[in-house]
C-alpha cells in the first residue's frame, strides 16, 4: 500500500479565517450619500466570503435594482411631497373635506404634471448629466431610453394632466398646474440654474405652486391662506436645497453650475441657510390665523418642528465644512414640510376646534367661499 502524506497549505497563503463577510463600498462618485438624490446608477456592494491573512479572497456583487427607465425619468421620489402640499392647500379652504372624486382627480393631475416636468428636466439636462459621474447613468444619457420616446412620454403626461384637471376639477387648477410645470422647466432649469447662484430663490416658485392648485381645486378661486403656504414653501426651499448643494458642490463645480456653495463657499451658504430657516420658522407660525379652524392646535404642534429646524441650521452654521450637519438638515427639511402638511390636516379635524378660543370667522372669510 502506498501511503499518501497529508496535504499541507502552501506557506504563502497563511491562515484561513472564518470571519463573517463584510461589505466593501464601491466608489459612488462625489455624492457622499446615495440616498440624497442619487437615483442614477446601479448600486453595488461587495460581499466577501472570507479572508486569508486579513485579505479578502472572494467577492460577489449584489445588485440594487434600478427603476424602469420610463419611471426613473419622471423622478417619482419628488412627487409625494408635491402632492402633500397640494392636499394641504385644499385643507386651507372651507370646502375641506373635499369630494373624493375631486380629490383623486386633483392629485392624479398633479402627479402627472410633476412627472412630465421631471421628464422634460431630464431631456434638457442630458448633456450636463452625461458629464457628471453622479448622473451619467441616468436613463437618457446612458442610452437606456431614447430621447424621442422620453419626449413622447412628457407630452402625453402633460396633455393627460391638463385634460383631467380641466374636466374633473376646474380650469384654474389646470392652468396653475401647467404654470408650475413651465416654471420648473423653463424658469429654473433652462434660465436660472446655469446662470445665477440665486437660482433656487426665484426658481423655487415651481415647487410652491401646488398649494395654489389645491386651493383652486377646492374653492374655485384663490385665498390668502393659499398664498401663505406658497410663501412658506418659497422661503423653505433655499435652506432645503442649499443643504443638499453643500453635499454635492464638487459635482456642481465640475460642470460649471453656479450653485451658492460653489460660488460663495460653505461658510457663506451656511449663514444663508440659517437666515432662511429662521424666516421659515417665523412664516410657519402664521398658519395659526391662516387655518379656517384648529389654528391653535397647529401652532402648538408646530413648536418642536421649528425648534429642530433652527437647531440643525445653527449646527451647520457652526461647522459649515462638515458633511453630517448638512446631511441632517437636508433630511429634516423634507420631514419638516411633510410635517407642516400633516399638522394642517390634523388641525382641520372636527376635534381640533376644541383648541380654538374663538370660531374662525376671520379665517373663514379670508379662506374664500366653498364651491357650490
Amino acid at each position: 500500500m502506498v501511503s499518501v502524506p497529508p496535504l499541507s497549505r502552501p506557506p504563502h497563503l497563511g491562515h484561513v479565517s472564518a470571519s463573517p463577510p463584510r461589505p466593501i463600498p464601491l466608489d459612488r462618485g462625489s455624492n457622499p450619500d446615495p440616498s440624497l438624490g442619487d437615483d442614477s446608477g446601479l448600486g453595488l456592494e461587495i460581499q466577501t466570503a472570507g479572508t486569508i491573512s486579513g485579505e479578502e479572497i472572494t467577492a460577489s456583487p449584489r445588485r440594487v435594482h434600478r427603476l424602469p427607465a420610463w419611471l426613473e425619468i419622471a423622478k417619482p421620489r419628488l412627487i409625494p411631497l408635491l402632492l402633500a402640499t397640494t392636499t394641504a392647500g385644499m385643507a386651507l379652504t372651507m370646502a375641506w373635506p373635499l369630494d373624493p372624486l375631486r380629490l383623486i382627480a386633483t392629485l392624479g393631475g398633479g402627479a402627472m404634471a410633476a412627472a412630465a416636468a421631471g421628464v422634460l428636466n431630464c431631456l434638457w439636462e442630458e448633456e450636463l448629466d452625461s458629464r457628471m459621474q453622479r448622473t451619467q447613468q441616468r436613463a437618457i444619457p446612458s442610452g437606456r431610453l431614447p430621447r424621442r420616446r422620453a419626449f413622447a412620454i412628457a407630452v402625453a403626461l402633460t396633455v393627460a394632466s391638463t385634460l383631467l384637471l380641466v374636466i374633473a376639477v376646474n380650469p384654474l387648477a389646470a392652468a396653475l398646474s401647467l404654470l408650475g410645470l413651465c416654471s420648473y422647466v423653463l424658469l429654473y432649469t433652462a434660465l436660472l440654474k446655469p446662470r445665477t447662484s440665486r437660482n433656487i430663490v426665484i426658481g423655487g416658485v415651481a415647487g410652491a405652486i401646488p398649494p395654489l392648485v389645491g386651493v383652486a381645486a377646492a374653492s374655485g378661486g384663490m385665498s390668502w391662506a393659499g398664498w401663505w403656504l406658497f410663501t412658506l414653501i418659497m422661503v423653505w426651499t433655499p435652506a432645503h436645497f442649499w443643504a443638499l448643494a453643500l453635499l454635492l458642490r464638487e459635482d456642481y463645480r465640475s460642470v460649471g453650475i453656479p450653485m451658492l456653495p460653489v460660488v460663495k463657499g460653505p461658510a457663506f451658504t451656511s449663514e444663508a441657510i440659517a437666515r432662511y430657516s429662521a424666516m421659515t420658522a417665523a412664516i410657519s407660525t402664521l398658519g395659526v390665523i391662516a387655518l379656517p379652524s384648529g389654528g391653535w392646535l397647529y401652532g402648538l404642534l408646530l413648536l418642536p418642528f421649528n425648534g429642530r429646524l433652527l437647531q440643525l441650521s445653527q449646527a451647520l452654521r457652526r461647522d459649515p465644512e462638515a458633511t453630517q450637519p448638512a446631511r441632517n438638515l437636508f433630511r429634516w427639511s423634507i420631514l419638516y414640510l411633510f410635517g407642516i402638511c400633516l399638522l394642517i390636516l390634523l388641525a382641520r379635524l372636527p376635534q381640533a376646534v376644541l383648541f380654538d378660543p374663538w370660531q374662525g370667522d376671520l379665517a373663514r372669510l379670508l379662506s374664500g367661499p366653498p364651491l357650490p
